[in-house]
């Protein structure tokens, strides 16, 4: 049997992203405590999210935001990752209140813990892609995107990570 690896790119790519969705999955977190909600987005979904952040572009008046909406339809899958807040009883004061009491008080201030672990677990899964030979690139505009159509409802903080590939990276040298 032969396969050319252009018949068979999208395929692979969605297998890696399950590797690399793992490896967010296993990324140390504060206390132990996951609240981390990754999924992967492939076909039509990544066309919903790309047209949803046109709009927030045009809207807003943030030529990133298209530009990233344009970039995000050359991947073959994106990855969403989120986090839901939830304080984690340190009152460690990193989010800007005195204690963890205090920050149920000002809901809309999310816990920098879980914060910093889903910056750790992009860190690991764009790890994962670079040793997979995947292109990818992490961004927020993509993630406001995602929220905005509705996916990870009970994360108000999402990343997309777009992943491709092809012989150039998509997501570099950009307009």
């Amino acid at each position: 049997m032969l396969f050319n690896e252009r018949q068979v790119r999208e395929e692979v790519v969605i297998a890696l992203a399950q590797q690399i969705m793992i490896a967010g999955r296993t990324a140390p977190k504060a206390k132990g405590v996951d609240l981390l909600e990754i999924v992967v987005l492939t076909g039509d979904q990544i066309g919903a999210l790309a047209q949803a952040g046109r709009e927030i572009g045009k809207e807003r008046e943030l030529p990133f935001f298209l530009r990233d909406a344009d970039n995000i339809l050359s991947a073959q899958a994106v990855i969403l990752a989120g986090t839901r807040i939830q304080t984690l009883g340190l009152n460690c004061g990193y989010c800007g209140c005195e204690s963890c009491a205090a920050k149920l008080e000002n809901p809309q201030m999310p816990c920098a813990l879980n914060l910093t672990d889903l910056g750790i677990a992009l860190g690991s899964m764009t790890a994962q892609a670079a040793d997979l030979r995947l292109d990818c690139r992490v961004m927020f505009s993509m993630g406001a995107a995602a929220r905005r159509i509705g996916v990870l409802p009970e994360c108000p903080v999402i990343y997309a990570l777009p992943l491709s590939a092809s012989a150039k990276s998509p997501f570099f040298d950009r307009k």
